[in-house]
């Protein structure tokens, strides 16, 4: 059982088969998709180096873009047993982050990592226990950083031509993602062009966007008093 664990997927259970394109085999998988899942890796080293000052919230940000991208890569290209779990927990992470980070701003104050740390704890569990639990928890964390970065939006003047810019690029990638998906009208599985590859080099591009406002939190006037 352990060995079955931690040995290759075999060819009904490739996690990453609904992405289009055709597995080659070997440590690569899906080329085109773990090539570009790198693309994350990239942005968090940038957002590091760029960002040096921006605190440890930027700082965290980074490392589970990171995380998020090599996750990603061994989901698609060598796909162990449990390339599930290590592509759905820095995922869920990230995006529980970006929701915690935007409900802080528009409550000002920040708020404690458990709200992001749960949530990826439970996404843990449900890999691991309940099979497809994991894309569940991305679904219902995904659509709580959406509202909870639209409600930034909204209340946060200043955060709106940074999450503007980021969620066109996101959603530019998301439409040309779910459109190849397998059996799409873009799907072409030997192609050197997919367009799962392309949104991940689209999402990461939206993660580098949105770094601006990662970790700014406005603190109402009656909580911050003039000295």
């Amino acid at each position: 059982m352990v060995g079955a664990m931690w040995g290759p997927a075999t060819a009904p259970s490739l996690p990453a088969s609904s992405d289009c394109e055709a597995f080659t085999g070997g440590f690569w998988g899906q080329p085109v998709n773990s090539v570009t899942s790198l693309a994350f890796v990239a942005v968090g080293a940038a957002i590091l180096v760029a960002y040096r000052s921006g605190g440890r919230g930027v700082a965290t940000y980074a490392l589970l873009t990171a995380a998020t991208g090599a996750g990603s890569f061994i989901f698609h290209g060598p796909a162990p047993q449990w390339s599930e779990l290590v592509h759905d927990a820095p995922l869920v992470a990230l995006l529980a982050y970006v929701a915690t980070d935007a409900a802080a701003d528009v409550l000002g104050r920040r708020l404690s990592a458990l709200w992001w740390l749960l949530p990826t704890a439970a996404t843990v569990l449900l890999t691991g226990f309940a099979g497809p639990g994991g894309t569940v928890a991305q679904v219902l964390v995904g659509a709580a950083a959406g509202a909870a970065v639209l409600l930034r939006f909204w209340r946060r003047s200043t955060t709106r031509r940074t999450i503007l810019i980021a969620g066109v690029v996101l959603g530019a990638g998301a439409l040309i993602g779910a459109l190849s998906r397998t059996g799409g009208p873009w799907c072409d599985p030997d192609s050197l062009i997919q367009g799962h590859g392309i949104w991940h080099l689209f999402a990461a591009a939206g993660l580098w966007f949105l770094t601006p406002i990662v970790g700014r939190i406005h603190v109402a006037a009656h909580l911050n008093p003039a000295r």
